[in-house]
C-alpha cells in the first residue's frame, strides 16, 4: 500500500478548493502540468508522471494557493519548532541533515553550485547558506558550518514560518527529503 489514499484525498481537496481545471507549477527547477479532469501531474522536463509524493506536495500547494498563499514572514523555523515532531527528530536528522553533511561537509562551498541549477540565492548566515525557492512563495534555507579542530561539519534545513499555513508536518518532512534529493 502506497500513497493511493493520500493522492485521492489531495485531488479531492483541490477539486473542492477551485474551479480551475489546469495548472502549471514550478517546483525547484522543474515545471509540472496539473490536470484536474484527468487527475494527472506531469513533469514537463522529462514528460513523465510525477511520483506520488511529489504529486501530493504539488496538489497541497495548489490547494493553499487557491485560498491565497500566506505572506512570507522571514522567520526561519527548524524542524524541532514544528508541531507534532516529537520522536521524529532523529529520523529527520538521518534522512535530511546527515545527507546534506555527507554531500557537502568536506566542501561546504560546493553548496553554492546548487544555485547554478536551482532557483535561489546566497545568504549571509552560518558559514555557508543558500535560500531556495521551492515553489513560488515557499522558500527554504540550507545552512552549513565548516568542520574545525573540535567539531565536524554541521548543517540545517529551515523553512519560513509561513510553511505551517501551507503544509502539515508530514508534508514538510517529505518536502525536506525532496529538497535534499535535488541538491
Amino acid at each position: 500500500m502506497g500513497y493511493e489514499i493520500a493522492v485521492k484525498n489531495a485531488w479531492d481537496r483541490l477539486a473542492d478548493a477551485t474551479a480551475e481545471r489546469k495548472f502549471a507549477v514550478k517546483l525547484l527547477a522543474d515545471e509540472y502540468s496539473v490536470d484536474l479532469d484527468s487527475r494527472k501531474v506531469l513533469s514537463l522536463s522529462c514528460n513523465t508522471p510525477a511520483k506520488d509524493y511529489t504529486a501530493i506536495l504539488i496538489l497541497h500547494y495548489l490547494v493553499a494557493k487557491s485560498k491565497g498563499l500566506p505572506r512570507i514572514k522571514g522567520e526561519w523555523l527548524t524542524f524541532r519548532e514544528l508541531a507534532g515532531v516529537e520522536g521524529y527528530e532523529q529520523a529527520f536528522r538521518q534522512r535530511v541533515i546527515e545527507r546534506i553533511i555527507k554531500k557537502y561537509g568536506k566542501n561546504p562551498e560546493g553548496l553554492f553550485s546548487v544555485l547554478g541549477r536551482l532557483p535561489g540565492e546566497k545568504i549571509k548566515q552560518a558559514d555557508i547558506a543558500i535560500s531556495l525557492s521551492i515553489f513560488a512563495g515557499v522558500p527554504a534555507l540550507i545552512e552549513m558550518w565548516k568542520a574545525d579542530d573540535e567539531f565536524g561539519a554541521e548543517a540545517n534545513l529551515l523553512f519560513d514560518s509561513s510553511i505551517k499555513e501551507i503544509y502539515c508536518t508530514e508534508d514538510i518532512v517529505v518536502l525536506a527529503e525532496f529538497i535534499v534529493s535535488q541538491i
